[in-house]
């Protein structure tokens, strides 16, 4: 080869690797071994692009010292680059330091709080202060993401915002909490927080007003005994509408304040309304041996007050193999938590298609009559136990065009109101409703995030962005301690476990080493090969 063939080949191979990394960020590939494949943004996200008419600019405001010293940002900074490449031009990824760049007035005022972390350097412990944000730009219009640390939901979270920038709309959830003895900034302060980190804005209705057509969903939480009928109009007429409505509700009242005494609800008509729909949650009480821990107080025998925990079937722990994997919302179900729940019956018309989203185990048992919650005494709550066993739905939706509850019936009246209730629909619209039998599902009881993470997919569901349910939370998620609910079945699984861990094992690593030491044996005796000693 000549001196000229030689330097003809080095400047196009410089010109080529040029080239690759100009036109690099037109092409990604990444190879994704993760469970749900975390690392790599999905089919919907990819497509964005094609909803998006003019440029999003998306920006990470990150300090240095906390990329060095932590990988999660070099991760995070992976899937914004992703979305780029996949954007053909349509989003636009920077990251800054804010303090490199003097910016740290400009992001607090975005929303971007700075996060202190202890550092070690040179075996001096320091505080330092970070900033690990992100803002996303699209015309005039800017949203924050405070705090990025993770990448359990930072997919759903960009793709959500993104496509809602875009189309102009503003994703609402109307809450109306129907028990008179709660209330929404505090009884369901922790939802509210979700929603509203989910990217929802919350709107409180309050019992019997004016419920817009045009909201994006609704959560209405119990009512069986408050709501009445010029309240319920107002709910069926948003459904007439084709609204979407998540409903959870009790068949039975339990004390929680008091000392658990349970007596069935008087129904001022939403059971009725909600059986006229397909759904008719009983007034009946849900027990199941996949249970939660209960902590309560009684008396010693001397007098002392004791704590005691226990096991206690009504607090159920729905787990994540009970959920319909068929069904969007429950396609990813990561199980949920039940307090005093009451069992669904699916009976719809011809035009509403119903299916359960989740049940509990086939080791579930009803108290249709003297209803008994006290934990003290165990066997009472097992009293219809043999006669009732079997898998209950607890959590159903429901599509399709919805007869009215009021059809053929006069509009209610309030006295004191000051206008007349507004006329039905002329026909009813395609509509969505969700039904839960238990009011306290997302209530200040809930200690367990998995129930939040269905509260906040089903506002996605409600509001048809069916597509976007299933990056929500795309890792793994730990399974229960406790999924094994019989007793046989757990005793024999720990006698197994122990034996072959304390049997097994050992006996194995012992036939292992004596094998090794026969082959040595053998080797030194020069028995292999015909009497040549070979290694082996």
């Amino acid at each position: 080869m000549t001196k000229k063939q030689v330097s003809t080949i080095t400047a196009l191979s410089i010109a080529a690797i040029a080239l690759g990394f100009l036109v690099s960020g037109r092409f990604w590939f990444r190879l994704d071994l993760s469970r749900n494949h975390a690392y790599t943004i999905s089919a919907v996200s990819r497509n964005l692009y094609k909803e998006i008419p003019d440029q999003v600019r998306v920006t990470y405001y990150l300090s240095e010292k906390l990329s060095a010293m932590h990988p999660m940002p070099a991760e995070i900074t992976g899937l914004l680059r992703e979305y780029a490449a996949y954007s053909h031009g349509k989003i636009r990824v920077a990251v800054k330091d804010p303090a490199k760049a003097q910016l740290e007035d400009v992001v607090e005022q975005f929303g971007i709080v700075p996060q202190q972390i202890q550092t070690v350097e040179k075996d001096q412990a320091s505080i330092a202060t970070v900033y690990t944000g992100i803002t996303i730009e699209y015309l005039d219009e800017i949203e924050t993401l405070p705090f990025v640390f993770s990448l359990d939901t930072l997919e759903y979270d960009l793709t959500s915002r993104i496509r809602a920038m875009a189309r102009g709309t503003v994703r609402e959830i109307g809450v109306i909490v129907g028990d008179g003895a709660k209330q929404w900034e505090q009884d369901f302060n922790n939802l509210n927080q979700f929603l509203q980190l989910a990217g929802f804005r919350v709107r409180q209705i309050n019992v019997g007003d004016e419920i817009p057509d045009d909201l994006g969903a609704l959560f209405v939480f119990g009512g069986v005994e408050e709501l009445d009928e010029w309240a319920l109009y107002r709910i069926d007429r948003y459904i007439q509408a084709g609204g979407r409505v998540l409903f959870a509700v009790d068949g039975v009242f339990v004390d929680s304040q008091g000392n658990l005494e349970a007596r069935p609800f008087a129904d001022k008509g939403l059971l009725a309304m909600l059986s006229s729909y397909g759904a008719t949650v009983k007034s009946e009480l849900t027990l199941d041996r996949s249970a939660l821990t209960i902590q309560y107080q009684t008396a010693s025998r001397s007098g002392m007050r004791q704590v005691r925990l226990a096991r206690y079937p009504l607090w159920i722990g729905v787990l994540a193999e009970n959920g319909n994997a068929k069904h969007p919302l429950t396609s990813r179900f990561g199980g949920i938590d039940l307090f005093w729940a009451s069992p669904i019956e699916l009976s719809p018309s011809g035009s509403v298609v119903a299916e359960a989203l989740f049940t509990t185990t086939g080791d579930a048992w009803l108290e249709t009559k003297d209803f008994y919650a006290n934990p003290e005494i165990p066997y009472m709550l097992e009293a219809e136990a043999s006669s009732t066993k079997g898998k209950k739905v607890m959590g159903a939706a429901l599509t399709g065009r919805f007869g009215s509850y009021f059809a053929g019936r006069a509009k209610p009246e309030r006295e004191g109101a000051s206008e007349a209730l507004p006329d039905m629909p002329g026909s009813a619209q395609e509509a969505r409703v969700i039904v839960i039998g238990d009011g306290d599902v997302a209530s200040t009881f809930v200690q367990r995030r998995e129930n939040f993470d269905f509260m906040a997919q089903a506002a996605l569901y409600l509001s048809n962005d069916d597509d976007i349910i299933t990056i929500r939370n795309r890792q793994a998620q730990a399974g229960r301690l406790d999924k094994i609910t019989d007793e046989a079945r757990r005793r024999a699984a720990m006698d197994t476990a122990r034996v072959v861990n304390l049997g097994f094992v050992p006996l194995l690593a012992i036939a292992v080493g004596l094998f090794l030491r026969w082959r040595r044996s053998i080797r030194n005796k020069g028995w292999l090969s015909g009497g040549v000693n070979d290694d082996i």
